[in-house]
């Protein structure tokens, strides 16, 4: 007979429970914060059509092409399009889709950081010395920088947040913890 056979069913029973409130634990469920986050990626998506500084949109920034060059793209311009591009678009579309818990981390970490580097981009085109050529900070760059906040802010708000079946998970785990302590307790009392 194999070692499975002659497991108790209780322990069976709680290996299993365990099992789920480990699978409940990695999961987000958004609710209507989804909407939020996909109208936030698809403004991300349009942000990157409009005008960053000057003539160069947000494609010709993440590229670094001759446009973006003749604009004096300064590094935090440049930066906070790729962050923005790879958390606010790539990490939450894949948070979204698989509703993984730590996905969903890595998208509000990643998204915050770009928060900072858009404030930075903004702040480096609105500061150019006046013999510079490049123009001041774009529709584009103000719109992705708005749409990267919202996304760190609901990002935050679904890391943070607890489904009913994980408090559940929780509350029956909190229960066989006390059950245990109790038949300890007892049977130490006994000896």
């Amino acid at each position: 007979m194999s070692k499975d056979a002659h497991e108790d069913p209780i322990e069976q029973y709680r290996k299993d429970i365990d099992a789920a409130e480990r699978k409940v634990a990695g999961e987000i469920d958004p609710g209507m914060r989804a909407v939020v986050v996909a109208v936030a990626v698809l403004a991300l998506l349009l942000s990157f059509m409009l005008p960053h500084a000057g003539s160069a949109n947000g494609w010709d920034v993440l590229a670094g092409d001759d446009t973006a060059i003749a604009e004096s793209i300064a590094l935090p311009s440049r930066v906070f399009v790729w962050l923005a591009m790879v958390f606010g678009v790539g990490v939450s579309v894949l948070a979204l889709v698989t509703r993984r818990w730590a996905l969903a981390w890595v998208a509000s970490a990643g998204c915050a950081v770009a928060f900072v580097f858009g404030m930075l981009a903004i702040w480096s085109r609105q500061t150019l010395p006046a013999t510079d050529p490049g123009g001041g900070p774009g529709i584009g760059l103000i719109l992705g920088w708005i749409a990267v906040l919202v996304l760190t802010f609901h990002w935050l708000k679904v890391v943070w947040s607890r489904t009913s079946l994980q408090l559940a998970a929780e509350q029956e785990r909190r229960q066989r913890t006390a059950e245990a302590e109790q038949r300890t307790i007892w049977g130490d009392q006994k000896d």
